[in-house]
């Protein structure tokens, strides 16, 4: 799959996290800690300021031009990150490319003829992303994808027609991505073919539709082979519900002649497979017992695979040639800590590569192949040089049923003298829970982590059952155990730190974005003796109004919420969904409970936090709702993000005993909205933002 390619389908996969936006731009000196805050030695310990954690970073998502002569950067400029540019070959005479004034792309990507760079960005989190190309010469700036409420995605690039790529626009009919060819020298779109039900397409390095994707009966996909511009009526590969999450199709070769599969297919974990297109035979390249295969390395202009990656406690990267191991040799050589490859060279003798040390900030690099030289690129955020970076253990728990739990912890400063993994007395928690469900944590820096293990507490990320990347039945065993045994996950691994000694009952939170978010409505309205208090992320609350309120592009793969969930449209469905549901049981809560909104989330309606607060109020429940008017599935504006954590780590504090930077005056500085409750937050009141 063509460099451009790869990048631009990152870019489209914006997911709920509790990071939302990023972090600095300015010096920002540690902050004392307040006398008798935290009661652990964490008190000792400069409190990291909110925005040289979750404000700008000084520079992000590197990115090297298809021919190597420029390099290309997201970068503040008046407090919004822009594009920036500058000649590979003098680094320092910097051009900002973009001025964006408002809300930040969410990513950038140079166009495969190496002339402009695009990005992608939606209005007001709505999570409309349109198409934006900047010509690096002249710097005229176009809009590439001119709709109104349209979502683009990114079909197909090329290594021969560098000058046009395949988009895919639901601008005719919402529910469904036409495949257009896009000129990019003239910004004209010319449509290859009319989306009559498909999930999605597959093109080859000729910018040829190859196949068509589109959920079958069994709860899985059927791929459609395409020729001379025509969808086959039958299916030539199928999946069921059980390996819909883990086999897809990853790309053909250049020539055509290999379509590389990552395939769960008559095993648990998928394997890496080529697959001859002119025979369909299939060749098994890589496989592991403990994980599914994950990303791939490929040569920018064969396509071959060059290297994969095995991700089960921490990514680990295998080079198939000789060449690619030697490079990898040289980084690990080289780099403390996690590392990977974000960008290349057509001609594959430059990389960008990152670097994550964990207790340092992150840094990226220029590493010339053929001289064997690796050049400091930027580091990320300058301003956590030297701060007190929390390292993160990699933990495998067991559930009551036997289930492996991968998990990562990362405790407070000082409080584990012995370096045993374990704090010297037990210390609050706060358990962070991620979106999806079909996702998962990961190890390596956190930022969520580092802030709340500053504040004294220790932090756990529990991959639960439905969580993927594990085999296909780890995710699967989840499958309509939204209420039970997936919540049963995070019970065991609190009572594991219990038992461990490294909290107590009592002190111990939960916190996350999207389904981590429903994680906390459920547990403090289904078990209100579990954990001490609840932080929600654009959690919804109300499973059968979440299902109804989709937003249309998802409708080619409904049947996967339904099956995975419950299906609204039976009774025995409507009857579980309902029973799953916080809503109904918004009056057992008892715990504090602080919730954080969207007004424009497409994906977790406003509607959801809009429910169960009044619901609450009702049954005369304290509670807390913070509003953002601008934002959508999770916070990307850096002043709304410091707003709303500024009122987060308020709200915890009393609940737990843990440490908070004062709010001051960081909601004036944001959009924020207190809807209600702000009468229970230490220096919120009646505050509200802009």
């Amino acid at each position: 799959m063509h460099r451009f390619l790869r990048t631009a389908l990152l870019t489209t996969a914006i997911s709920a996290s509790l990071a939302a936006g990023a972090t600095t731009t300015q010096e920002a000196p540690m902050i004392p800690a307040p006398a008798a805050t935290a009661a652990t030695a964490a008190n000792n310990v400069p409190l990291i300021p909110r925005q040289a954690l979750f404000g700008n970073p000084v520079k992000s998502g590197g990115q090297i031009s298809p021919d190597g002569k420029w390099l290309s950067w997201m970068a503040p400029w008046n407090g919004v990150m822009n594009v920036h540019v500058a000649p590979t070959s003098d680094p320092s005479a910097v051009r900002r490319l973009t001025n964006i004034t408002d809300r930040p792309p969410a990513s950038h990507f140079w166009a495969p003829d190496g002339k402009s760079v695009m990005y992608i960005q939606d209005k007001g989190g709505d999570e409309n992303f349109l198409l934006y190309g900047v010509d690096v010469a002249s710097g005229k700036e176009t809009k590439l994808t001119p709709f109104e409420k349209t979502r683009v995605q990114i079909v197909g690039a090329s290594t021969i027609q560098k000058d046009k790529v395949l988009i895919g626009l639901n601008n005719r009919d919402a529910r469904y991505h036409d495949v257009h060819l896009l000129d990019l020298n003239t910004g004209k779109t010319t449509l290859v073919m009319q989306n009559t039900g498909y999930a999605g397409f597959l093109a080859d390095n000729t910018l040829t539709l190859r196949m068509a994707t589109r959920p079958n009966e069994a709860g899985g996909t059927d791929f459609f082979p395409i020729t001379g511009g025509k969808v086959a009526e039958k299916p030539i590969e199928s999946t069921t519900l059980d390996d819909a999450l883990s086999t897809s199709p990853a790309g053909y070769t250049t020539d055509g002649k290999t379509l590389y599969w990552i395939d769960s297919r008559g095993r648990d974990t998928a394997a890496l497979y080529a697959q001859d297109t002119a025979t369909g035979k299939k060749t098994l390249l890589a496989q592991d017992a403990r994980a599914d295969l994950g990303g791939t390395l490929r040569d920018p202009v064969s396509g071959k695979v060059l290297a994969y990656s095995t991700y089960y406690l921490r990514n680990e990267w295998t080079a198939t040639d000789a060449a690619t191991k030697a490079s990898f040799d040289f980084l690990k050589s080289k780099l403390k800590g996690d590392w990977g490859v974000q960008g290349m060279t057509d001609d594959n003798a430059t990389w960008v590569v990152w670097n994550d040390p964990v207790t340092a900030p992150s840094k990226t690099y220029l590493y010339n192949r053929k001289a064997g030289s690796l050049t400091p690129f930027y580091t990320s955020r300058p301003d956590l040089e030297g701060a007190p970076l929390q390292p993160m253990q990699a933990l495998e728990l067991k559930a009551r049923d036997g289930l492996t739990l991968p998990t990562y912890l990362t405790l407070p400063p000082g409080s584990d003298s012995n370096a045993d993994g374990v704090p010297d007395r037990p210390v609050p928690l706060v358990m962070l829970v991620h979106g999806g469900p079909w996702a998962r944590d990961g190890y390596g820096y956190n930022t969520g982590h580092q802030w709340l293990a500053n504040r004294g507490y220790a932090v756990m990320s529990v991959n639960f059952r439905s969580s993927t990347g594990f085999g296909k039945a780890f995710t699967n065993a989840g499958n309509k155990a939204w209420r039970t045994t997936m919540q049963d996950d995070l019970a065991d691994a609190l009572a594991w730190a219990v038992k461990q000694g490294i909290t107590t009952q009592d002190k111990a939170a939960i916190m996350g974005g999207s389904y981590g978010g429903y994680a906390v409505l459920a547990n403090l309205a289904f078990y209100p003796d579990r954990f001490a208090c609840g932080v929600d992320i654009v959690g919804p609350s109300n499973l059968e109004t979440l299902l109804k309120t989709i937003p249309p592009y998802w409708v080619p793969i409904v049947r996967q919420f339904h099956d995975r969930m419950g299906n609204p449209n039976t009774p025995e469905g409507l009857a579980a969904l309902k029973e799953m549901s916080p809503l109904y049981s918004a009056d057992k809560i008892s715990k504090p409970l602080l919730i954080g909104q969207g007004a424009n989330d497409p994906r977790v309606n406003k509607a959801e936090s809009d429910q169960i607060v009044a619901a609450m109020q009702k049954a005369n429940i304290p509670v807390t709702y913070v509003l953002f008017p601008d934002e959508g599935h999770g916070f990307r504006k850096p002043t709304n993000n410091i707003a709303f954590n500024a009122v987060a780590e308020n709200f915890l504090a009393p609940c737990l005993g843990g440490r908070a930077e004062p709010v001051g005056d960081t909601l004036g500085k944001s959009t924020a909205q207190i809807v209600t409750g702000g009468e229970h937050v230490k220096g919120l009141g009646t505050q509200t933002g802009g």
